[in-house]
C-alpha cells in the first residue's frame, strides 16, 4: 500500500506501462483525456466474443481506461449536432467479472474501474497485462458529471444509452482510489484477510453473550 496515502496524481490519458505499474493501492488519482463507458452485460458479452473470434471492436482500447460508468447520452436535435452526456454513475464491478479477464487481455487495457472491485482471476490478468482498478465515489454522480467535456463517440446504438460503448472526453474526472494496483496488491483483499482475521474473536464474543448468566 502507498505509503502516501494524502497524495493526489493527475494522470493524462492514454497511459503507458510505466504509469500504471507506478500507482499504489491507496493513491488518490484524477484523470483527463478520453474514456470508454458501459454498464451493458450484453455488451460486455459482445465484447468478449469479437475479441475471441479476432474481430475488432469499433474503437481501439489498447492502452486505454474502460469504466463501468453507467451514462445517459441525449443526441442532438437535429441529428447533426454533438451528443451530450447528462451524467456518470459507478456500477458494480463484480457483476462482470466473467468478461474482465478476457478484455484485460485482449484489449490491453491500463485502466478499468468502477465501484466493489474485481475477482481473482481479473486480478491476475490485471497483473499481466499491466492495468489497474480505480474505485468511483458510489453515490459521486453529480461530482463524477462535472469533469464531462463531451461525446467524444458512441456505438452500438442499439442499445439503451446506458448499454452503449460510450467514450467521453474527461477534464481531471475523479478523484478516483487505485483499488487494485498493477503488481495484485488489493484494498479488496486486504480488507477480506482482515475481516477474516477478526471473525474469530467476533464469534467468540457472541457466544459468550449467548450464554445464560448464572443467578446468584
Amino acid at each position: 500500500m502507498s505509503n502516501d496515502m494524502n497524495r493526489t496524481r493527475h494522470l493524462q490519458l492514454p497511459l503507458d506501462l510505466a504509469s500504471v505499474q507506478s500507482l499504489a493501492v491507496g493513491d488518490m488519482v484524477t484523470l483527463s483525456g478520453d474514456i470508454t463507458i458501459s454498464i451493458g452485460l450484453p455488451t460486455h458479452q459482445r465484447m468478449v466474443q469479437m475479441v475471441q473470434a479476432g474481430q475488432a471492436l469499433p474503437l481501439d482500447l489498447h492502452g486505454g481506461a474502460f469504466f463501468h460508468l453507467s451514462s445517459y447520452v441525449v443526441d442532438a436535435p437535429d441529428g447533426q449536432g454533438v451528443p451530450t452526456a447528462l451524467y456518470m454513475n459507478p456500477s458494480t464491478s463484480t457483476r462482470y467479472d466473467a468478461y474482465m479477464p478476457t478484455l484485460i487481455r485482449g484489449l490491453g487495457l491500463r485502466l478499468v474501474g468502477g465501484k466493489g472491485g474485481l475477482d481473482r482471476h481479473s486480478v491476475a490478468a490485471m497483473q499481466e497485462a499491466g492495468c489497474a482498478y480505480l474505485s468511483f465515489l458510489g453515490g459521486g454522480c453529480t461530482l463524477l458529471a462535472e469533469s464531462i467535456a463531451h461525446v467524444v463517440s458512441s456505438h452500438w446504438n442499439e442499445y439503451i444509452s446506458q448499454f452503449r460503448l460510450v467514450t467521453l472526453r474527461v477534464r481531471a474526472l475523479g478523484p478516483a482510489t487505485v483499488a487494485i494496483d498493477a503488481h495484485g496488491n488489493s484494498i479488496y483483499e486486504d480488507l477480506r484477510e482482515r475481516a477474516t482475521a477478526r471473525l474469530p474473536g467476533i464469534l467468540d464474543t457472541l457466544n459468550q453473550q449467548r450464554q445464560p448468566k448464572e443467578t446468584p
